[in-house]
């Protein structure tokens, strides 16, 4: 039997071949130390900040600190099923998320992960946790409005799509009502909604799925939980991922709103795992890049320009106070970051007052640039003349006998605070609250008793809806009460008033 170089030759390559096709040649490491949701690990030396790694039992951590023998990573998982000397494989990859259609309607983790029971999501895609943000040249000045339902906040701190307005207050004043509120009301509007919810009990998550599902509004809204039960890496990530999936949408030319539910809660998630990883501590034990975790997540949120497609993502973070607190660390970070904020008051909320919104705190930077004409026109001087009401309420306190212009000027502004008090869960459409408050602006209620002003306000939106819808159309389509439509309106609602006063229904031709 003779031996054939040429065929030796091609049993080599082919060897050759497979061998290079089956080599495993990943940067592999070792566990050091594990614990509180932090992991140490030797090795890995070509691994970069904020990449992928994973465990031999398929849980995943993020690189965080780069030391010179070891790195620092936090689990993003049940850190009890990572033990020591367990190997690590770096992956390459950034931490990302699934996006797409298939997500809409869901309830997930920060890691796109189902937890409602629905069955797997099967996305298309996937999108990095944290991206550069659009430069100036790419974005446009906010000036369309996203109307959220309240009156309170659509007249006197309007927000614009691609805006970031604050909620702020104390715990239990209604912060997440108002947010629930606005993803509500954006049933008709077009805009995709993104709830983020962060450090809270599952219970309290399972409550706003619920009410999102009773009113129809988890067909345009995904809901992202890292509870209060869930490892706090989690809880880190959550806001980023939220804005990650959203943005996916804004690249589609869609107009998007992410609420983060709080960013209190993430904050101290974020010093936890600073403090683990013997980062220094700083002001009230926070690290120094707690501004930046901050303001990198909410300089996302852009109105895109006409040639990048117009998308928006509109950012509406919550930030719980302690004791009315806003100088602490948090809130001041916070607030110098967006463009305005809604200041919520335990003691207006206490009283009934609902929004308990305090008009002289809140404010929007955007302004009436996010304002519908009609809305500007009619509540024009509204947020000045209830901050009067409220100076000469203290005043007439003190027992003070008052001029009639004076005691004119309070009756007015109790009965504006009683008009923009509103039910949860009820938006008002954009037509309605410009009829609502020029019934009020304009004095026409001037002579209701305050415990009856909701009663005639009822009335009267009842009965243009149902007898005058045309006139209601007419004042939508032009956005605006001017003209022969202001002259209708007008003696319609004299008409109502004194109908409601004198015990007579009005006739509705």
């Amino acid at each position: 039997m003779r031996i054939r170089a040429e065929e030796i030759a091609s049993v080599i390559r082919r060897e050759i071949e497979s061998y290079r096709s089956t080599l495993d040649v990943s940067d592999t490491g070792t566990v050091l130390e594990v614990g509180d949701g932090i992991a140490r690990i030797h090795g890995l030396t070509n691994a970069k900040a904020g990449e992928m790694l994973e465990f031999e039992n398929g849980i995943f951590a993020q690189v965080m600190n780069l030391e010179e023998a070891s790195i620092g990573a936090v689990i993003l998982g049940d850190y009890l099923n990572i033990k020591e000397g367990m190997s690590v494989k770096a992956t390459g990859r950034l931490l990302s998320v699934p996006v797409g259609d298939a997500i809409v309607g869901r309830v997930m983790n920060p890691l796109g992960q189902p937890i409602d029971g629905l069955g797997p999501i099967q996305t298309d895609g996937t999108r990095p946790l944290e991206v550069i943000a659009p430069g100036i040249a790419e974005r446009q000045p906010v000036k369309q409005p996203l109307q959220t339902g309240i009156k309170a906040i659509d007249a006197m701190t309007p927000i614009g799509r691609g805006q970031r307005e604050l909620i702020i207050g104390d715990r239990k004043t209604g912060k997440t009502t108002i947010a629930i509120d606005t993803i509500i009301n954006q049933k008709e509007e077009n805009v995709l909604c993104f709830y983020v919810a962060i450090g809270q009990k599952e219970s309290t998550v399972a409550g706003v799925v619920d009410v999102l599902s009773r009113h129809g509004a988890m067909d345009y809204t995904v809901v992202i939980n890292a509870s209060s039960s869930d490892p706090a890496p989690l809880q880190y990530i959550a806001p980023y991922a939220g804005c990650a999936m959203a943005e996916h949408f804004m690249y589609e030319n869609r107009d998007t709103l992410v609420i983060y539910d709080d960013l209190t809660k993430q904050a101290q998630a974020y010093r936890q795992l600073s403090l683990l990883l013997r980062r220094p501590p700083g002001r009230e034990a926070y690290p120094g890049d707690v501004f930046y975790l901050h303001s990198r997540l909410l300089e996302r949120a852009v109105k895109l320009s006409d040639d990048e497609g117009a998308g928006s993502l509109t950012a509406r973070p919550i930030i719980e106070t302690q004791e009315g607190e806003v100088s602490a660390y948090i809130p001041t970070n916070v607030i110098s970051i967006t463009d305005g904020q809604i200041y919520l008051l335990p003691d207006l909320f206490n009283a009934g007052i609902r929004p308990a919104m305090d008009v002289g705190i809140s404010v929007s930077r955007v302004g009436g640039n996010a304002q519908i004409k009609g809305m500007k026109k009619v509540a024009g001087t509204l947020r000045l003349d209830l901050a009067a009401f409220r100076e000469l309420e203290a005043f007439a306190q003190l027992g003070t006998e008052l001029d009639a212009a004076t005691q004119a000027q309070l009756d007015r502004g109790a009965r504006m605070v009683e008009l923009l008090k509103q039910g949860q869960y009820t938006p008002m459409h954009v037509a309605d609250q410009i009829i609502s408050i020029y019934a009020g602006t304009q004095g026409l209620l001037d002579r209701v008793p305050i415990d009856r002003i909701r009663e005639v306000e009822e009335r009267i939106l009842t009965q243009i809806r149902s007898s005058h819808p045309e006139l209601r159309n007419a004042i939508l389509e032009a956005r605006v009460i001017e003209g022969e439509n202001e002259t209708k309106l007008r003696k319609l609602l004299e008409e109502v008033v004194e109908g409601f006063l004198s015990g007579k229904a009005v006739d509705p031709r």
